[in-house]
């Protein structure tokens, strides 16, 4: 048998209130990345938009891989994003009750986030070129193209995080593996259907910018993507992995320390755990 403890019914109040405040300070530094990048009065401001998104996308990984480390981070587990939180209750890496309080306070402070960008920079934040870091496809883009893109990603980050859980060895990479897989996304789907894959992500910005146009696709397709890759990790990787996919840095449970070498993941146990 494992010698760990049940994964807990609900996590503690003050673990939603780190997904709050890690999530505001998400999209204030990502609409302050967007408004110093793609506004033409700023010194930085880089008019090609392909060079653009590929250098937010190497800023916002960065940020992200940051703000999971963080001692919010290593409380709540870091996820900023209901998709991700969504995905790993469904890998059994997270306690369902608290799958609603956490996507409320992410998109929470997806709100509050922008808000307070808009309110440190100004109406520059509100001009067309940066619109409050609204994410928007590419012209030539139907729904239908932004909604297998959104979904597929999404769907293989989540396989990427299943195979990490799979092998605890690897847990620490787990920040870095996903601040580089969101970048590389922002870098190549961020000129064509937006690369957002985080409902946080859009939720705010769309709602104080006004572009709820194409808003839907950004709340439901990657939480669509996250349980397709759910499945598909329950079906392959957890059937032949006999390794109890749980990790208290995603869970944000920190009911005992980290032992050396541990990596805080879960040591294996007799078997596949039952939902």
């Amino acid at each position: 048998m494992s010698d760990l403890p049940a994964l807990p019914r609900r996590l503690p109040l003050a673990r939603v209130l780190d997904e709050y405040l890690l999530t505001t300070v998400l999209l204030f530094l990502t609409v302050t990345v967007v408004r110093w990048l793609r506004d033409p009065g700023s010194d930085l401001f880089i008019a090609d938009l392909e060079v653009a998104l590929a250098v937010i996308g190497v800023i916002s990984g960065a940020i992200l891989t940051a703000l999971i480390l963080s001692p919010p981070g290593r409380r709540s587990g870091g996820h900023m994003n209901p998709s991700v939180t969504v995905a790993l209750w469904l890998m059994d890496a997270f306690p369902g009750r608290s799958v609603v309080p956490y996507a409320l306070a992410q998109l929470a402070g997806s709100v509050t986030g922008t808000a307070l960008a808009r309110l440190v920079w100004g109406s520059t934040v509100s001009n067309a070129s940066v619109s409050h870091a609204a994410i928007r496809p590419a012209p030539t883009w139907r729904a239908a193209d932004v909604f297998l893109a959104e979904a597929g990603a999404m769907m293989a980050l989540i396989l990427v995080v299943g195979v990490i859980l799979a092998y605890p060895r690897y847990i620490r990479t787990l920040p870095y593996v996903i601040g580089g897989s969101v970048a590389l996304v922002i870098a190549l789907l961020g000129p064509r259907s937006g690369g957002s894959i985080n409902p946080a992500r859009q939720f705010g910005p769309a709602a104080l910018s006004g572009r709820t146009m194409d808003l839907w696709i950004y709340l439901v397709v990657p939480v669509l993507g996250a349980v397709i890759g759910s499945a598909i990790y329950h079906l392959f990787i957890w059937r032949f992995n006999a390794c109890r996919p749980l990790t208290y840095k995603l869970a944000g449970d920190h009911s005992r320390e980290d032992e050396p070498g541990d990596a805080g993941a879960a040591r294996p146990a007799d078997g596949p755990p039952v939902r």
